[in-house]
């Protein structure tokens, strides 16, 4: 039997993007005038001009995943949906050019894991037939088409399988004819994101080795009808003490757009160089000064300048956030939503989620309607992560009181959080609420409770002896009552989930490489801690797996978890930071057969709850895509990839 239910988990900073497409006019003038060019709801990012009349195609996340959509006439017009590839979840870098589509889409799943599932595609747009351009076992990003619409550029990262890099993916530019794209030609071995200037000639970005990020100018042959070797060095065309990334040329001209960060800068912004001036014109600095801004792209013509930000607080549009986003499920009987907010856990009843804050210092504790129409604080100014509720009591909710994801000294401990479920209403918003600490002081970190199905016991993760195990103690008296081992080694065991039925703890661990902390598989393991074994996943010569956030299906049919089985799908130098972008949710049966894919997208996904009811019927989606009532206000709180350093 398929998986059913309801998902809910949480996406690092995605909440807060609020994304837009603006342009401004290219008319020589440094006095630039923006106009948005989307609706200003969802998440709306990486877009390319059909011509000069501000039409565009681009992503949007409207529908509940990555979909590519067409806008004609600006922000009022209402966006169509193009032709791609059906049943994916993720779609990227859209293009038109003759009446063809160009995409990159993940809808194939690769033969082996640790492969990325992107690959370029092609659609027509009056007869929707998609042709796939990628061949089959390798893998590309950031397409280009050139000017013609004869020759495609591409970064590429072939057939190697993914070796959990996510910084620099050190891919290949690779060109080929959009007649023959078995046929491909190296042009660089080392770069990404290629824009065409004419036909003949390329522009990338890659770092570079003095650790900047810099655009480099590849020259072409005139003749791709046999085979050839570029023999000249691709010529780096910005200087160093600069971090240049995601060009896009200007047609006819010798002039690229670009992002930037600039020392002494706090912001991503567009700027325009004149390569054979050696001169730098900054554009949405004059505009924007205090946002991000992403990802240019200029009109065939060379008349606007296009781009992503966050839409500002106070514009048109959405502006606050939807405590929950409904998801795009593969499933036809599961039900998947976003939270604002982590460590989502439902109650038995699946009528209230409790969660934290989004990983945020003094993040409290607060509890969700189910149908995400209301929100109440229990308490604040605490910093909380790594929720359960009490399967026999609703009105007890456990919790880890700490800093997160810290040694095994730090001071960690488990609550045991009681309040009133009846004071749960709407005229409410701070609910009153008891916190008793249950574990010992001087006991280190102990964190990520799970309560057993009687409500009597909890397990949880503690670093007391010096290396984190996992540990039972009473529900209600805590550590005073005792405490008993479960698992003991010089190794961690974490994230532990109880099994409905009471007689099985789940749990991460990397003691198959206890030398490793960033390696993690998936063990079961009796309640009393005997018969531990290891779900095979991905196979147990594969030495690389993170599969974390482990819980049990109602039925104790599957195994909810989140993991690094798909690699990447973007560059990840052209997004706002995600600590993990590999992390996506995945099910597999508890025999590690069955294994599906649930989210795809750049983000870093997880901590997820599921729960067996499907809340399909009980949640007006019209209202949750777009508004988020009782909801925070969408203040553009994100931040640049922390490992772009501007203080080389």
């Amino acid at each position: 039997m398929s998986p059913t239910g309801t998902i809910v988990f949480s996406t690092v900073g995605r909440a807060n993007y609020g994304f837009d497409i603006f342009s401004v006019q290219l008319n020589g003038s440094t006095d630039f005038s923006e106009r948005r060019l989307t609706d200003g709801a969802s998440i709306n990012f990486n877009g390319s001009f059909l011509d000069d009349d501000n039409t565009i195609v681009y992503i949007s996340e409207r529908t509940g995943s990555a979909q590519i959509f067409l806008n004609r006439g600006g922000a009022d017009a209402h966006p169509e949906p193009l032709p791609s590839a059906a049943g994916s979840l993720f779609h990227d870098r859209p293009a038109v050019n003759n009446r063809r589509l160009y995409f990159i889409s993940a809808h194939e799943r690769p033969e082996k894991l640790f492969t990325s599932w992107c690959a370029l595609y092609s659609a027509g747009i009056d007869d929707e037939k998609v042709e796939r351009l990628t061949p089959y076992g390798s893998v590309d990003f950031s397409p280009a088409v050139s000017p013609s619409g004869k020759l495609i550029a591409v970064a590429s990262y072939g057939d190697r399988r993914w070796g959990g890099e996510f910084h620099d993916l050190r891919t290949e530019v690779v060109v080929f004819s959009e007649s023959n794209p078995a046929k491909r030609f190296l042009v660089s071995n080392h770069g990404g994101w290629p824009t065409w200037c004419g036909d003949s000639t390329l522009y990338f970005h890659r770092q570079s080795d003095d650790g900047w990020w810099s655009i480099f100018r590849a020259d072409l042959p005139s003749d791709f009808s046999h085979d050839y070797e570029f023999s000249a060095a691709p010529c780096r065309v910005t200087p160093p003490g600069i971090h240049c990334f995601t060009p896009a040329a200007v047609p006819d001209s010798a002039k690229i757009a670009f992002a930037t960060r600039r020392k002494g800068k706090h912001h991503r912004h567009i700027e325009i160089f004149d390569t054979e001036l050696q001169k730098f014109q900054p554009v949405t600095e004059l505009i924007n000064p205090d946002f991000h801004h992403y990802n240019p792209f200029v009109s065939p013509g060379g008349s606007f300048l296009g781009y992503h930000r966050f839409r500002g607080s106070g514009g048109a549009g959405t502006t606050t956030i939807p405590h929950l986003d409904p998801i795009s499920s593969p499933l036809e009987g599961l039900r998947m939503f976003r939270i604002n907010g982590s460590f989502p856990a439902f109650s038995s009843s699946g009528d209230f989620i409790a969660l934290n804050g989004d990983f945020d210092q003094n993040s409290g504790l607060r509890i969700l309607r189910s149908d995400g129409t209301k929100r109440w604080n229990l308490f604040k100014n605490r910093t909380t992560f790594s929720n359960c509720w009490n399967p026999a009591d609703e009105n007890v909710i456990f919790v880890s009181i700490g800093p997160v994801f810290e040694s095994v000294t730090a001071n960690v401990h488990i609550a045991r959080v009681t309040f009133n479920r009846s004071d749960l209403t709407n005229d409410r918003d701070e609910i009153a609420a008891d916190i008793k600490i249950l574990t010992e002081e001087g006991t280190g970190n102990n964190a990520f409770p799970s309560c057993s199905p009687d409500g009597k016991s909890v397990v949880f993760r503690s670093g007391r002896d010096g290396h984190k195990n996992l540990y039972i103690i009473d529900a209600g008296a805590g550590e005073s009552a005792g405490i008993r081992r479960l698992t003991d080694g010089a190794w961690i065991d974490t994230m532990p989930s109880w099994s409905p039925d009471g007689e099985t703890i789940a749990f991460s661990s990397n003691r198959h490489r206890p030398d490793d902390p960033s390696v993690f598989g998936i063990y079961i393991a009796r309640a009393d801690g005997s018969e531990v074994r290891r779900v095979e996943v991905a196979g147990f010569e594969e030495e690389r797996e993170r599969l974390n956030h482990v819980c049990f299906s109602a039925d104790m049919e599957w195994l909810l978890f989140t993991a690094n089985l798909g690699g990447v799908t973007a560059e990840t130098v052209a997004l706002p930071n995600q600590f993990q972008p590999y992390g996506d949710l995945y099910v597999v049966r508890l025999d590690g057969s069955g294994l599906q894919r649930l989210t795809c997208n750049a983000y870093e996904n997880g901590v997820p709850t599921w729960h067996p009811k499907v809340l399909r019927d009980e949640i007006d989606l019209s209202r949750l895509s777009l508004v988020g009532e009782n909801g925070d206000d969408l203040k553009g709180k994100f931040i640049e990839p922390l490992w772009i350093k501007c203080d080389i």
